[in-house]
């Protein structure tokens, strides 16, 4: 059973996920796998995958709610991604699950650097969406399987995967596939987390921990964001940054224990 003081550095961690969320609009997620890691000190890489996924899960589907009410979730794209999603996610947790502890947290790191990259890059335009096309389908399910696959290997969220994605196959503008992605995210996370749960890789505790303290940090993350939307680009910028000086921490630890 976690300690005291381990469950409420959970939470915090948990809020400071879900704050940055809410504060930069993607890549928060990628940061639950080195804080649980590292600050809250679960110690098995494996354990530490399935318990991110069920704390990412669990926000994603929190998160999805305010963006249904506001009309900004495609149901019927967001079905077809997430039903080819699962089966890769499916696929992807059980080769991670057979991944080296180490080998695999180095392969997190360098995901977590092209993921920065990605954040940095400038948000191209798009044109409100029209009703799914019969066409559009087939892109669902073959970008759905791939995105779902990174997902379960990593035991991240993928929303840097899954909007892009989206914003491509719908097609639909950003703000409707950032709220269409959380339905994926949630699905992906869960997949995962339950094939982890299969063989005793999830901590629940501090899952439900994480989670709490995410309710609190992303509605501070998201009150925030509405005073600080001018300086959007610098907090990308910076948070990227930050995310690369994780990404390098981790590579020195997990190649220093090899």
């Amino acid at each position: 059973m976690p300690s005291l003081t381990q469950g409420v550095v959970a939470a915090l961690c948990g809020g400071f996920v879900s704050f940055s969320l809410g504060l930069v609009g993607g890549g928060g997620s990628i940061l639950a796998v080195p804080l649980i890691l590292y600050v809250v000190g679960l110690k098995d890489p494996h354990l530490v995958i399935g318990t991110s996924a069920l704390a990412v899960a669990t926000n994603a589907y929190i998160n999805l709610i305010p963006h249904a009410r506001a009309g900004r979730v495609r149901w019927r794209a967001a079905f077809s991604f997430a039903a080819s999603g699962v089966i890769g996610a499916a696929i992807g947790s059980s080769i991670g699950k057979l991944v080296d502890g180490h080998s695999l947290l180095i392969y997190f790191a360098l995901l977590m650097c092209f993921v920065a990259f990605l954040m940095l890059r400038p948000k191209a335009a798009h044109a409100p969406g029209q009703t799914l096309s019969p066409g559009a389908h087939p892109r669902l399910w073959g970008t759905g399987l791939g995105a779902g696959g990174l997902s379960g290997f990593f035991g991240i969220g993928g929303g840097f995967l899954i909007v892009p994605g989206l914003m491509f196959a719908g097609p639909m503008p950003i703000a409707e596939a950032i709220g269409t992605s959380l339905f994926a995210v949630g699905s992906f996370g869960l997949t995962t987390a339950i094939n982890y749960a299969l063989t005793s890789q999830v901590d629940w505790t501090i899952a439900i921990e994480f989670v709490a303290g995410g309710v609190i940090g992303g509605w501070l993350g998201a009150r925030a964001a509405g005073h600080l939307a001018n300086k959007r680009g610098a907090l990308n910028r910076i948070f990227a940054g930050m995310i690369v000086l994780v990404a390098l921490y981790m590579l020195y630890q997990s190649l220093h224990a090899r």
